[in-house]
């Protein structure tokens, strides 16, 4: 079942009740699918998710976030190559960070546990996180799902064995009004999409 079926499948108060009531508390808990807990979790922390099952739902979605934010004609901050041609027919203009109104970018991991996006020198260069636009388009595929920031780590270092990427960071907070703990100290709020395409 796909990613898409499972979000938007309804369940009726009396079926989830049900299935609670089968459960003793000292069963443990149930384990999410990786999915399932990076979109609960990302959801959490703010984010917009827009799942496409193919880039003709890709290129849709691309365009109503343009227009509910009109973004056309504007500038954008964007490094990857391959995403400017990608979205080349939406009249931006890719370039440095100048008065860019978004960045738009791919990423390195989707982080389940915590609902947070895996980013590199590959996608940022050496800027820092504060220096990017407050708006955020991030492009991904399913198959960048991981458990945690350890396992995307393993992941960045057997890709790279000529050269390990800098610059390693998390973005996971996307709300302003949002209370900040300890662990998001010093990090900075981004308005953020991300653009999940099915590759599995």
């Amino acid at each position: 079942m796909s990613l898409f079926k499972r979000l938007l499948g309804n369940k009726s108060k009396s079926e989830i009740k049900s299935k609670q009531a089968e459960h003793s508390k000292y069963f443990p808990e149930e384990k999410l699918p990786i999915d399932e807990k990076f979109t609960y979790n990302f959801n959490k922390n703010g984010g917009k998710f827009l799942y496409c099952e193919d880039w003709e739902e890709v290129n849709e979605a691309f365009d109503n976030i343009l227009i509910e934010n009109d973004w056309y004609e504007k500038n954008v901050f964007c490094i990857d190559e391959q995403l400017k041609q990608k979205f080349d027919g939406y009249n931006l203009n890719f370039g440095s960070k100048e008065n860019a109104s978004f960045f738009l970018s791919k990423c390195e991991s989707l982080v389940a546990n915590n609902g947070s996006i895996l980013l590199s020198s590959n996608q940022i260069k050496e800027k820092k996180l504060p220096e990017l636009p407050f708006n955020i388009i991030i492009f991904a595929t399913t198959s960048q799902l991981v458990e945690n920031i350890s396992e995307g780590l393993r992941i960045i270092k057997s890709r790279s064995q000529k050269y390990i990427p800098s610059n390693i960071t998390t973005i996971q907070d996307f709300e302003c009004d949002k209370e900040k703990d300890f662990m998001s100290y010093g990090s900075s709020t981004k308005n953020l999409y991300l653009l999940l395409l099915e590759d599995l």
